[in-house]
């Protein structure tokens, strides 16, 4: 039996290696494919600090980081996973916040009260094409000045791969990860498409979040938990409570 991990690549081998150590075997179904988006440096603006929510926001321009004057300018994360990426491509002072969006605004309002950050800078947000919030957004209603620069986008993937669909229809999967709720729609799509859909909602869902489990839900699956925070270590322990006997 096996676990299912449906995170894009390349995060998905971090999770399948950390379900390998804990026993399980582990299918691998990328819902999401990577597209890096050309990105241009406007040497005139002025910024006071980067924000990022995705370390894939970072993989979209790391070519075009190496000597940049952006790596000397705190960077905010959303997370420990996204700081460790900016870390990687070279950012030398990185503030991560503790997992989601919201707790990232927070971190940002706190480090004005603290003056490590001046409300008056223009901040840089690196971000995805398809945004689930609009952090930007309440930034700015809270006297920020947020330019967004998409450096990447995240497609769809429209088939599941065959050894898992064989998997399915032979009952050999005994768990689905689901990361986001795109990649959980994409999922849905795909399993459909290769007429899997019933035998892959018949077994436990372990959402990243209760927004993503809301997209399970919806589709009919019954066997849904939720992670206690977003991160990968959460969710781990959430699949460990949807098999504990």
């Amino acid at each position: 039996m096996a676990i299912l991990v449906t995170r894009p690549h390349p995060d998905d081998e971090t999770t399948a290696s950390a379900l390998r150590a804990r026993g399980f075997e582990v299918l691998l179904a990328p819902m999401l494919r990577f597209e890096p988006v050309a990105f241009h440096d406007d040497e005139d603006a002025r910024y006071g600090a980067v924000i990022v929510t995705s370390a894939n926001a970072l993989r979209g321009i790391e070519p075009y980081l190496k000597a940049s004057r952006l790596l000397k300018l705190p960077l905010f994360s959303v997370g420990e996973h996204t700081a460790s990426a900016a870390r990687g491509v070279g950012f030398e002072n990185v503030i991560p916040a503790n997992g989601d969006a919201g707790a990232l605004r927070d971190l940002m309002l706190a480090s004005v009260k603290t003056k490590e950050l001046k409300k008056a800078s223009t901040l840089l947000y690196l971000a995805g094409a398809d945004l689930a919030r609009d952090l930007a957004g309440e930034l700015g209603e809270r006297g920020f000045t947020v330019v967004t620069h998409t450096t990447y986008r995240m497609s769809p993937v429209s088939s599941l791969p065959h050894d898992v669909s064989d998997a399915f229809a032979a009952n050999r999967i005994e768990a689905v990860l689901h990361f986001s709720r795109r990649s959980a729609r994409a999922f849905l799509d795909a399993a459909r498409a290769a007429g899997v859909e019933i035998s892959a909602l018949a077994i436990p869902q372990c959402c990243i979040s209760a927004a993503v489990a809301t997209v399970v839900r919806d589709a009919g699956a019954t066997q849904v938990m939720v992670a206690s925070s977003p991160d990968e270590n959460a969710l781990l322990e959430a699949l460990d409570r949807a098999l504990r006997p």
